[in-house]
């Protein structure tokens, strides 16, 4: 009975602990997210009262032509976005993980870009690539090559919103990839040299082993990001032109607060979601392949 009674204060001690975390979490985001999937069995404007459509809005996906478009639209943002901001944070860790001079401002600096306003990092990269008078264009006017369009032209909208995503986000992969590098022991790279092993050797058979569980960590949240991207979509080409950069959280959002079709929109949400998790699932499932820990 004691025991009992010891278990059931510590319980409640630890309840009383968690409660700070728990009413925001259930209040904010696990209540919000139940409240979304009875939504999406509705058929709702906002203004109107709401009728149960049961499944409807789901079966209505399937036959969506812009939605999976959104969808394709959206890995290929992350075909373009993973490789870049991966190698560009791995090859500014390698180089921050020397002991040149001033390596944290240097580290600072290319930090800043992760916690500077979505907002500013869009407006910043719209005005850089402006066709007309941005930065880069005219830059690249002054070797001879006629810079395209970028968040004007179709071809290149995708490319321009790549290009803003990759350089706000690198500072946060350096930092993971840094604490990798920093927390691989040295031991391992003093035995490759008196093997013999050359610059290349040491990074492929002892650098990148190492260097995996950061790896999978950086590829799962970038990914997770990744399927969520909006902010830079929305304030640099609002989805355009011609719908080129209709990804699946901009479609989301037109849905619901363009279209006023509230329960449409809450199924794409929770398709997305499936897509998500089924994709980190996979993820997980085979980590153990590739995922080295020391």
């Amino acid at each position: 009975m004691i025991v009992g009674d010891r278990g059931s204060k510590k319980a409640l001690t630890i309840t009383a602990f968690l409660l700070p975390s728990l009413l925001p979490l259930t209040l904010f985001t696990l209540g919000p997210m139940m409240a979304s999937m009875g939504i999406s069995l509705l058929d709702w404007n906002l203004l109107t009262s709401p009728e149960f459509a049961g499944v409807d809005n789901y079966i209505r996906l399937f036959g969506d032509a812009e939605f999976w478009a959104a969808v394709g639209h959206t890995f290929q943002f992350l075909a373009m976005y993973l490789p870049l901001v991966f190698v560009g944070g791995l090859g500014i860790a390698l180089g921050l993980n020397r002991g040149v001079r001033g390596v944290g401002i240097l580290r600072s600096l290319y930090f800043l870009p992760v916690v500077t306003s979505w907002v500013v990092v869009a407006l910043v990269w719209k005005w850089l690539l402006n066709p007309g008078s941005g930065i880069v264009n005219t830059l690249l006017g002054f070797v001879g090559i006629d810079g395209p369009g970028w968040w004007t032209d179709p071809a290149w909208a995708m490319a321009s919103v790549v290009l803003a995503s990759a350089w706000k986000d690198l500072g946060f992969v350096m930092v993971i990839f840094l604490a990798g590098l920093q927390a691989i022991p040295q031991d391992y790279y003093e035995a490759a040299l008196v093997d013999g092993a050359g610059w290349w050797a040491r990074f492929r058979h002892v650098t990148l082993p190492l260097l995996s569980p950061a790896s999978f960590f950086v590829l799962t949240i970038s990914l997770i990001n990744g399927f969520q991207v909006f902010d830079q979509v929305f304030v640099m080409t609002g989805g355009g032109p011609a719908g080129a950069t209709t990804v699946i959280v901009e479609q989301i959002y037109a849905t619901a607060f363009r279209y006023s079709e509230m329960g449409y929109a809450a199924a794409m949400s929770w398709v997305l979601f499936l897509i998500v998790i089924t994709v980190t699932a996979m993820q997980f499932r085979y980590q153990d392949r590739w995922v080295h820990y020391a």
